[in-house]
């Protein structure tokens, strides 16, 4: 039986990539404020704007590539079972070679319907436009949990946690919840790795790394390569 390496994943994993965050820039994300373009309520205010914000991420990603730290995560898979959980949008981490991701956030490749959230269509890197509209008719909106909004995937992250023989967690600092509260969910004797150049929340038992995501990575998985040949 393989051990389970769970990792968790935040912005600063993306921003090596070249993907702008909002918490990099004071609240503001491309120079928009997060009730402009990340709430329900901006959308049903200005429908235009929102849609237009996120057809420019998706360009943004489309021409983004998966960093070191991406591709090193995946390789882990040839010796270890490895779960990706993401607070981040992107889907570098699949196109970097991991095989199970759970997006806490949701994926800027996909749409979903603004009325029938069950009905999520994959659109990869196209536009959503005004007048797009769902098989049922309704305006058809970006597969992004918003603020205020639930995050459904967390049940399914929730239970994946506790079955973890290492915790790592990389370019977040643990201040976004209900993904923090994740890190409360690991047994008590499994080892917790921090990946993070600044001062991560109080994890009082976690070995902290503080680099950037690639070298940190690189770093840690050097280890775990190594134990495995030893």
């Amino acid at each position: 039986m393989k051990d389970h390496i769970v990792v968790l994943t935040g912005a600063g994993m993306s921003a090596e990539s070249g993907l702008s965050t909002f918490r990099d820039n004071g609240g503001l994300w491309e120079q928009h404020s997060v009730y402009d373009v990340a709430t329900p309520e901006a959308f049903a205010r200005n429908q235009e704007l929102v849609l237009r914000f996120y057809n420019e991420r998706r360009r943004q990603l489309e021409s983004a590539q998966p960093n070191e730290a991406h591709r090193l995560l995946a390789k882990l898979e040839q010796h270890y079972r490895v779960t990706i959980i993401t607070q981040n949008v992107d889907n570098l981490h699949e196109r970097g070679g991991s095989s199970d991701v759970i997006h806490l956030h949701g994926e800027l490749t996909k749409a979903r319907s603004s009325r029938h959230p069950e009905l999520v269509y994959d659109i990869g890197f196209r536009d959503i436009n005004p007048g797009d509209t769902c098989e049922r008719g309704a305006q058809l909106r970006p597969h992004i949990v918003w603020f205020g909004e639930e995050v459904p995937m967390i049940e399914a992250a929730a239970e994946i946690v506790p079955t973890a023989d290492h915790l790592l967690i990389v370019g977040t600092s643990l201040q976004v919840y209900p993904a923090a509260g994740l890190v409360d969910l690991v047994d008590v004797d499994v080892p917790v790795t921090v990946i993070d150049p600044g001062e991560p929340a109080s994890l009082s038992r976690a070995r902290v790394i503080r680099k950037g995501a690639c070298e940190g990575v690189a770093e840690w998985a050097a280890e775990r390569f190594a134990r495995h040949r030893s």
